[in-house]
């Protein structure tokens, strides 16, 4: 604010003295700028001299407060009688003279001599400086050349108990000490000084600038000249000039004044309602004396744009002062020149509110926003149906669907919203569509072509007052896509040729945005298909858990997400969950590669973490040939999974993540939790190991898995999301799988999400005990036959000895392989499931291989016998060693019993 104040007041001077050297305001600028500095500079100087001295009286004082603090501060008197009184005084007198901001505190002897001082050297000399009146009990200042310098010191006595003199103290400071104090002081002396000199030099620059504008700076030939000039030029300005006085008389006029208002040559000093030819009301305007601002009177068949304004605004005399301008013709202008920029203003309009989404209908929607009512009264638009779903259009106007009906109300007779329409070649429509071109109809009514189309609902839009119609075709990239209809009603008048270029760049506006609309809509629809047929179209028949799912595709685009439920050997049951990152094809396809190795990696009954291991490997390639290939636009994968493995018969589920959110735990009380799950790399990135964590799971809890898009959200935090999925799952385990899913969509994602969500959530089942029955058995080849009584008697237990035979023979070449190639322990078990499952483990992991004897073989046939008598057979690697395994279909039994 000071700088701003400073230019200012130079500014003022350099107008002052540089307007005329003569001119009274100049001259009185300059005396009083040197009248001021005066002021200030022995303002200055009086400051200086007041600190100065006021800083060495507050050194005296200063001096003799901390001599007199020593002087009577107990235990220097003892201090004085003590054998080396220096050994126990200069340190007190140190800290004192450091703590006090003195330059020295000595104390000394009634003779001078020192026990204390700032350098020791000087200890044991003679003090410097009068003592003889603090001898006589006064406390003394004085100035020397001591020690240290030039020294300000103060000496006061120390007194014994029966009031006698029995030593000195002396405290006191340098002189530079002290001036430098003053020096510090004059930065703010000096700043004092200028700001007063700039204030002053500002307030005077004021001064001078109002008598400046009262004076002008013009001697008096100059005023002369000033005037003559004024009096030229009100005269031969083309606008006409008024000024009336407070009593609403006419003071003047100049020369287009009265040739506007034809005045007569007495006109000034009448009183305006006086004046003949004016028109009441711009009289009483002109005696009103209120503000005006272009407002139109007539006065003599001519339009009169009149401004008024008051003349006392600078404290002149109170009147107004009128301007008037003939603006007859331009009215004229002015008013095509408002109906082009009410043009311009909708085509800008329509740039920014058509095409906001690619979606056909709401693209068809804008356009007839925009439109409706600045430009028609009512707007339609037909679309080919085939372009509503993506395809192309056909050649002619038949199938064409009206997605948009807008109007000015809401009881027109217009064909309804939603309807399919054949127009006739003959028809305007039809014939826009057939040729690409637009058709004018300024009267509907003589429009006969037009009324063949449905006589009726013709009648009835004349009858309503619809009178005009422009029929612009929607074109884009030379293919005519459907029609845009704009129709106007009584009211307004007809259409015309520049209404007619104005609705071809309206629609030619939109038909680009619904093009595209159309061709994302047929691209979306292509990539949705895709990754639904990628997808799995229904779950598999399994008895481990209640399965319910859903999957929602992102509001555009489409992604990688994708879930998968696989049966297992065992009875046991895969649960896979992931998310390609992207969007688009690319992210489909490499979707549906990854599903398929994900089904092909389970077939080797792989525990999770090797699972996921060998996914992570195939991402790498994936990328490594993406990035080696010709198309620049090929794009890294990135994905995500979680694989989980759920054994009925343990009631143990085993899973492991890459880069996946952890899974919601339901358990049977309602609570629920999110488990503990070791939190692998995502997929491709290699070089980390992923781990697996096992989980008892009670009979009834719900396991929830889900892809980021269900709990992320722009609008939110992933912990808000992850808590209201909790909320949502909390308080419902008995809650069918189906429901649950549905209830956490309902809670989580009310409208369309921005990306694609895959859920899964899986009720845990248990195999009851009586259907697994299992045996250790000896490594002894005498065991077999035990082993077959063994199954035979369960077989027979549970109603299934149809299947003696072949379970006996499949039994007795497994437990005989692992007896003579295996390792102990051997573990038999039998499942009866959905299907008869029997297993032999044992500590060895060696596989073995099945193959076609020769016929002079004696062996080689167990394994071959063993694929002909079951369903499938295989074998899986457990951490113990490995589990051979083959199921046989059960046979028909009552329903009760498959219960």
């Amino acid at each position: 604010m000071a700088e701003r104040f400073v230019r200012f007041g130079r500014h003022s001077l350099r107008s002052l003295i540089g307007k005329s050297p003569r001119s009274v305001a100049g001259q009185v600028f300059v005396l009083q700028v040197a009248l001021v500095v005066l002021l200030v500079a022995g303002a200055v100087a009086a400051l200086v001299l007041q600190s100065d001295r006021d800083t060495n009286a507050e050194a005296k004082r200063r001096s003799v407060a901390v001599a007199q603090t020593f002087a009577h501060a107990p235990g220097v008197e003892a201090s004085l009688r003590a054998a080396d009184p220096s050994s126990v005084l200069q340190p007190l007198t140190e800290a004192g003279r450091k703590a006090a901001g003195v330059d020295f505190i000595v104390i000394m002897d009634t003779k001078g001599i020192r026990y204390t001082h700032p350098l020791p050297d000087r200890i044991g000399k003679r003090f410097v400086g009068r003592i003889e009146p603090s001898l006589a009990g006064r406390v003394y200042t004085e100035s020397v050349q001591g020690p240290l310098g030039d020294e300000v010191q103060a000496t006061v006595p120390v007194h014994d108990a029966a009031g006698r003199v029995t030593a000195l103290v002396s405290s006191g400071m340098k002189v530079e000490n002290v001036t430098s104090q003053v020096y510090r002081q004059l930065p703010i002396i000096l700043g004092a000084g200028a700001g007063a000199l700039v204030v002053s030099t500002g307030g005077m620059a004021l001064v001078g600038r109002r008598l400046r504008r009262q004076t002008h700076s013009l001697a008096p030939d100059e005023m002369s000249r000033m005037y003559e000039h004024h009096d030229a030029v009100l005269h031969s300005v083309r606008e006409g000039v008024l000024i009336v006085g407070d009593d609403g008389r006419l003071l003047l006029a100049n020369d287009e004044a009265r040739r506007l208002l034809e005045l007569s040559a007495d006109a000034e000093g009448r009183h305006v309602r006086e004046l003949s030819g004016l028109d009441p009301e711009t009289a009483a305007l002109l005696v009103s004396g209120r503000e005006a601002t272009d407002e139109v009177h007539i006065a003599g068949g001519r339009l009169l744009a009149v401004n008024q304004r008051t003349t006392d605004r600078d404290g002149g005399p109170r009147g107004t002062v009128v301007t008037l301008r003939d603006t007859t013709e331009l009215q004229a202008v002015s008013g095509r020149a408002q109906l082009a920029r009410e043009r311009l203003d909708l085509l800008y309009d329509a740039g920014l509110g058509i095409g906001t989404t690619l979606d056909v209908i709401r693209t068809a929607d804008e356009l007839a926003e925009v439109a409706v009512p600045r430009f028609a009264d009512f707007v339609t638009v037909d679309l080919a149906d085939g372009v509503v779903h993506g395809d192309e259009p056909p050649p002619t106007a038949t199938d064409i669907r009206r997605v948009t009906v807008r109007g000015i109300r809401d009881d027109h007779p217009l064909y309804e919203k939603g309807r399919l329409i054949d127009f006739l070649p003959s028809a305007p429509q039809g014939r826009g569509y057939g040729t690409g071109r637009s058709e004018l109809v300024t009267d509907l009514s003589t429009a006969t072509d037009w009324h063949e189309q449905d006589r009726e609902t013709t009648r009835d839009i004349l009858e309503y007052g619809i009178h005009s119609l422009i029929t612009a075709p929607i074109q884009a990239r030379g293919v005519v896509l459907g029609m845009a209809n704009f129709w106007r009603a009584k009211g307004h008048d007809p259409f015309d040729e520049e209404d007619l270029s104005l609705a071809e760049e309206l629609v030619a506006r939109a038909a680009v945005s619904i093009d595209n609309a159309r061709r994302y809509t047929r691209e979306h629809a292509l990539a949705v298909t895709l990754q639904r047929s990628l997808l799995p179209r229904a779950l598999p028949e399994q008895s481990a858990l209640d399965v319910g799912y859903r999957y929602i595709p992102a509001q555009s685009g489409v992604s990688g997400d994708w879930f998968d439920v696989i049966p297992l050997p065992g009875s046991r049951v895969a649960l896979v969950v992931g998310d390609v990152v992207g969007h688009g094809l690319h992210a489909a396809a490499t979707m549906g590669r990854l599903r398929t190795a994900v089904h092909n990696f389970s077939t080797l009954d792989l525990p999770p973490d090797e699972l996921l291991g060998h996914l992570d490997d195939l991402v790498g390639r994936i990328d490594q040939d993406e990035s080696s290939s010709a198309d620049t636009a090929a794009e890294i994968v990135g994905a995500t999974c979680l694989y989980a493995i759920y054994d009925p018969t343990r009631r143990r589920c085993a899973m492991a993540r890459a880069g996946h959110l952890a899974p919601a735990l339901v358990h049977r009380d309602g609570s629920v939790t999110y488990p503990e799950l070791p939190a692998g790399p995502p997929l491709g990135l290699g070089g980390m190991p992923f781990q697996t964590a096992e989980l008892d799971l009670d009979e009834g809890s719900q396991l929830v898995m889900y892809t980021d898009g269900l709990v992320e959200d722009r609008a939110r935090d992933l912990d808000v999301g992850m808590e209201l999925l909790r909320k949502a799952l909390t308080g419902h385990p008995d809650r069918l799988p189906e429901e649950s899913c549905q209830a956490v969509l309902d809670e989580l994602l009310p409208g369309r999400p921005k990306d694609d969500v895959a859920l899964l959530i899986a009720r845990t089942r248990a195999l009851p005990p009586d259907r697994v029955a299992d045996w250790d058995v000896p490594r002894d080849p005498a065991a077999v036959s035990g082993m077959r009584e063994a199954v035979s008697g369960k077989l027979a237990e549970w109603g299934l000895t149809e299947l003696d035979f072949a379970t006996e023979l499949v039994l007795s070449e497994l437990v005989t392989n692992a007896i003579r190639y295996g390792c102990g322990p051997i573990h038999v078990r039998l499942i009866r499931d959905r299907t008869l499952i029997c297993e032999v483990a044992d500590a060895s992991s060696t596989s073995p291989h099945l193959r076609y004897a020769a016929t002079t073989d004696e062996g080689g046939r167990g394994l071959f016998l063993v694929s002909q008598m079951t369903e499938r057979w295989g074998t899986r690697y457990t951490p113990q060693g490995k589990v051979i395994w083959a199921e046989q279909a059960l046979p028909e039994i009552a329903p009760d019993d498959r219960a």
